[in-house]
């Protein structure tokens, strides 16, 4: 369901998004619906939408489903158990089946016994020929890189991987990966999806969810689809004007980086109806490209806006100092980017020039989050933003292929992108831009980065894309440009909810 709370500059407006839950919760929610389902249902309830993805993905790759050859890497526990049973299934429509158990005396009883009986067979390796192979090694309770054993069972596989639940070896809270570990075609996940969907979706592939009836309140982690950034995104009404939608002011650029001042507020004339004034002495490279734009030499001069956006090519060095504190003390949400960042690493006091009661938003990569927090953020990124955020006070957006953006009240918001078509030079300061014209219209912080960078991503797509199935890299400027078009594509899917 989404909600909005406010359309006018300084209200909040607030979207109720998708996401993921920890393991702890999972199984608390897992263990509700035991308590009241026949022993053994839920199980095969799982396993069955698990088979089913199987058969799909088999069709899809060769054709047809009887006839097809399918390799089980067997665990202990209910993840073998879950694997077991779809190997049953499986063979009732004539796949043949072959289970390599990694730990026989463990085996779950009950999936051994049900492929044995449809004609199933074990074997110490796969075979040599396959056409899909379920990882079912470890489940949801398993940390660490996977066991020798299984880990040469893994490098055996040509065939595409479906892995069951989470790939073996990647940590399903955190994503991280610490040893070897299977990187799958696809998921099959049950009850909802686990943090290590969205935090390494390339281990994971494309991700199932197979419905099993579990009650969940807010995610750990969560994310915004395409459908509810497009129902947040600002649009003018009949009452609105060029002030009445926000007003966005842009310090950025120097001699030295012009460019990044045109990128910068290129962004966020783009991303909104509103107004845009620029400050700083890359103000005739801006008026050139965007005339729309009210562009001045200081940010003294710049007049009243609703949000600012500051950093992106203007300088470590005294003068960008000056500008940073200028911009703190304006009581108004901050987007700071960029040599922004690099400031408030360095000069740490900056930050209590900042208006207590004024938003700030920092976007750092992750040398930057090193420099800003002392800590490079490690395999556990969610644990590493959340902190960095509670200690700044502060909606901290971690720049990566998936994009993390923090909260200080601990909320977590995820970005998967669809490509890496965005790692580009110049890309993040049009993202700046974006997340500044956000907030000047009234989006709360978070939600105003998390859209931002969703609309970023499918904006480097399509230019990198450009009409044509085979992307090719285009420079910033082209996913600048390409903008009002992802936010055309994203307005229209909340058309269709």
């Amino acid at each position: 369901m989404t909600r909005r709370a406010g359309s006018g500059p300084g209200e909040h407006a607030r979207v109720e998004p998708q996401g993921a839950w920890c393991v702890e919760r999972i199984r608390a929610a897992e263990d509700a619906v035991l308590a009241r389902t026949r022993e053994g249902a839920l199980m095969r309830r799982a396993a069955f939408g698990l088979a089913a993805v199987a058969a799909r993905m088999l069709r899809e790759r060769t054709g047809g489903v009887a006839g097809r050859r399918v390799g089980l890497l067997v665990g202990a526990g209910n993840n073998g158990g879950d694997a077991l049973w779809a190997g049953a299934f499986l063979r009732r429509r004539g796949v043949a089946v072959t289970a390599v158990l990694l730990a026989p005396a463990r085996a779950h009883p009950a999936g051994l016994a049900a492929l044995r009986r449809a004609g199933g067979r074990t074997a110490a390796a796969p075979p040599g020929r396959l056409d899909l192979v379920l990882d079912g090694i470890v489940g949801l309770s398993g940390r660490g890189g996977l066991r020798p054993d299984a880990a040469r069972l893994v490098q055996q596989v040509s065939a595409p991987i479906l892995a069951v639940d989470s790939p073996s070896g990647v940590d399903p809270d955190t994503g991280a990966v610490d040893g070897p570990a299977v990187t799958a075609t696809a998921t099959v996940t049950f009850g909802a999806r686990k943090p290590v969907h969205l935090l390494n979706p390339q281990r994971c592939g494309r991700v199932h969810v197979v419905d099993l009836g579990f009650e969940l309140d807010e995610p750990d982690l969560q994310v915004l689809t395409a459908a509810e950034v497009g129902a947040c995104w600002p649009a003018p009404g009949p009452a609105d004007d060029k002030y009445s939608q926000g007003v966005t002011g842009v310090a950025a650029g120097s001699a030295d980086y012009p460019g990044a001042a045109v990128l910068c507020t290129g962004g966020a004339v783009l991303a909104t109806s509103g107004m845009v004034r620029f400050a700083g002495t890359a103000a005739d490279a801006v008026r050139t490209r965007w005339p729309e734009v009210v562009a001045t030499g200081s940010v003294a001069d710049a007049g009243r806006v609703q949000a600012w956006v500051v950093g992106p090519g203007l300088g470590t060095g005294s003068a960008g100092r000056v500008v940073l504190e200028h911009v703190l003390g304006e009581g108004v949400p901050v987007c700071a980017d960029a040599d922004a960042v690099t400031l408030l690493s360095r000069h740490p006091e900056l930050a209590d020039t900042r208006d207590p009661d004024a938003s700030l938003v920092l976007t750092p990569h992750d040398r930057e989050f090193e420099r800003l927090t002392g800590s490079a953020p490690g395999a556990d990124r969610a644990s590493a933003v959340r902190e960095a955020a509670r200690h700044f006070g502060a909606v901290v957006l971690l720049k990566g292929n998936t994009t993390l953006v923090a909260a200080p009240d601990g909320r977590l918001l995820a970005n998967p992108a669809r490509s890496a078509w965005p790692a580009t030079a110049g890309s993040g300061d049009v993202l700046s831009g974006v997340v500044g014209a956000l907030l000047a219209a009234g989006l709360d912080p978070a939600t105003a980065a998390a859209a931002a960078v969703h609309a970023h991503e499918l904006a480097a797509d399509l230019a990198a894309h450009s009409g044509a199935p085979c992307g090719a890299p285009a420079p910033a400027s082209a996913l600048q440009a390409s903008l009002p078009e992802a936010i055309r594509s994203l307005r229209r899917m909340s058309w269709h909810r």
